[in-house]
């Protein structure tokens, strides 16, 4: 008698095509098939429970801004968290600018004088001191457990737009930046939110076509022509977001312009409408 066993996850079950019983004359790949008996072992809860102890003795989680020694993983100490700007549902309903104060008016003076392609654009914090350095050790100092937490924020700042959602499109990087980084934090924040809310995740539908210099010091009207032409939704791929309502996710809002690109190609490619989701946004003063 002899059994292969594979190891997947925590759970433990024949190998497919493995056969229970093996003998000369009974080990053609239809009748192993037919043997196949399907055993799945789940780790008992206090196994789990004890082995998540010893890896919080040995390896203790830490505070993703500074790395002093906190309760729980993927959170913050008390000091960081101080620093940080949570954006209040006092925004602009279109592209979710922050209003310093209670008004009337639910757009602010932008989206009134050129209406945005995309229906919602909303972000968790504010763009400042404190949540630049989690962003920049997110992108550029391989902290890539810091996108469970981003997700939570998100989720928490726009329950809504998770629940219209129909599927998630991160936004793409370019073949240089995706080797350089060996990950897309869009994507890796959208896998978050996907995973913890059922929500389809299409990570190619949307390509970057066009390598685009950095962003990072240029003026709105440059972000808008840098990233003109930079993306594109293959034909072959256009049947994923037709008719559906898509929720792009990204890191940062800076002035809108890679999610006015994005959200244009989407809605050439059919989609019913589009809403934006970013960790933080940038408020200029």
């Amino acid at each position: 008698m002899l059994r292969v066993m594979a190891y997947r996850g925590d759970h433990i079950k024949p190998a497919e095509g493995a056969g229970e019983h093996i003998s000369p004359s009974n080990h053609t790949p239809s009748k192993l098939r037919q043997n196949v008996r399907v055993r799945a072992f789940r780790t008992p809860w206090p196994a789990k429970a004890f082995l998540a102890r010893v890896r919080d003795v040995i390896l203790p989680s830490q505070c993703l801004g500074c790395a002093i020694v906190v309760e729980s993983p993927d959170t913050l100490c008390p000091d960081c968290w101080a620093k940080l700007v949570m954006i209040s549902p006092a925004a602009c309903q279109c592209c979710g600018l922050p209003f310093s104060f209670e008004q009337d008016a639910p757009l602010c003076g932008e989206c009134i004088r050129l209406t945005p392609p995309f229906t919602r654009a909303r972000a968790a914090v504010i763009y400042n001191d404190g949540s630049r350095h989690l962003i920049m050790a997110f992108k550029h100092g391989d902290r890539p457990e810091a996108a469970r937490l981003f997700a939570r924020w998100m989720v928490a700042s726009s329950p809504e737009l998770i629940a219209d959602a129909d599927v998630l499109v991160p936004v793409p990087l370019d073949t240089k930046r995706l080797f350089k980084r060996r990950f897309n934090q869009a994507a890796l924040i959208a896998k978050h939110i996907g995973r913890d809310y059922d929500i389809p995740v299409l990570f190619d539908t949307v390509e970057r076509i066009r390598a685009t210099p950095s962003q990072g010091h240029l003026s709105p009207s440059q972000r808008r022509r840098n990233v003109a032409g930079a993306f594109a939704v293959p034909k072959s791929r256009k049947a994923q977001v037709q008719g559906k309502r898509v929720l792009l996710i990204d890191d940062v809002y800076t002035t809108g312009a890679t999610a006015w690109a994005v959200t244009r190609q989407l809605n050439k490619a059919g989609a019913r409408a589009v809403d934006v989701l970013t960790t933080a946004r940038v408020v200029r003063t």
